[in-house]
């Protein structure tokens, strides 16, 4: 991740819920700049009209594009237009896609060939094709905090669920990754290991299973090692991860 990475910011207002929009700008400046931010869609719809001051607490504008056609998502040829505009300005380096839609896996795929980064942000139903043409792939649901759940008919709000389970195939991953990354002795620095998992898979997250980072999901694991090595002149220490013979 580069620190100074400028990134247009591109919704699909006809396919995300509202509710998320805080949390997902917040997300957004984990990786960089938005230095452009619009969602697209008919504001002549009822529907999108909860939008409205949600967009003003965000500073993000508001394009409008008319359904000329019934079925047919309106704001995916205008969103594929302005990204192709805004690619060739040359005023970001990367790119948000906010979608839940495969409609925009050509656009992620022919932003990386020109050289971006490609973020995808879209809810647990968005297609693999999708997924996996971004550079890396966040679901909206881990990003959700208590506030947004709905309570029960106690008043009380449930936990948030996991979105996966740790799974044999996710396990496998995890070990053929540091593998690859490992040296000589089987260690491998885990930061590596994780930036090589988001290249297998982009929409590998440590949140998707219940926690905050990678370094807790690894040492909730039996088939793992850590330890914790001095840095010269550092106030932190390196975590390192081997697999058990």
């Amino acid at each position: 991740m580069i620190k100074d990475t400028k990134i247009a910011v591109l919704i699909d207002g006809d396919n995300i819920p509202s509710k998320y929009i805080s949390e997902m700008m917040e997300e957004i400046t984990k990786y960089g700049t938005p230095t452009i931010k619009r969602i697209y869609g008919d504001w002549t719809k009822p529907h999108l009209s909860k939008w409205k001051h949600i967009l003003l607490e965000n500073a993000i504008t508001p394009i409008q594009q008319y359904g000329y056609t019934t079925g047919k998502n309106a704001t995916d040829s205008a969103m594929i237009i302005d990204a192709m505009d805004i690619l060739y300005s040359e005023k970001v380096n990367g790119f948000c896609l906010v979608s839940s839609d495969s409609d925009f896996t050509k656009l992620a795929t022919r932003l990386r060939e020109a050289g971006m980064v490609v973020y995808g942000m879209g809810e647990k139903k968005t297609p693999n094709p999708f997924i996996v043409a971004c550079d890396k792939f966040i679901y909206l649901e881990i990003l959700a905090n208590d506030d947004d759940l709905e309570k029960d008919e106690k008043g009380k709000k449930p936990k948030k669920e996991n979105l996966y389970n740790i799974t044999p195939k996710v396990i496998k991953l995890l070990q053929n990754s540091v593998d690859d990354a490992a040296d000589d002795d089987g260690w491998a620095f885990l930061g590596d290991v994780g930036s090589l998992i988001i290249k297998k898979q982009p929409n590998f997250d440590s949140r998707n299973f219940g926690f905050q980072k990678l370094t807790p999901l690894f040492k909730s694991l039996p088939q793992f090692l850590m330890e914790q090595r001095d840095q010269p002149n550092a106030r932190f220490k390196l975590i390192y991860v081997k697999n058990k013979d």
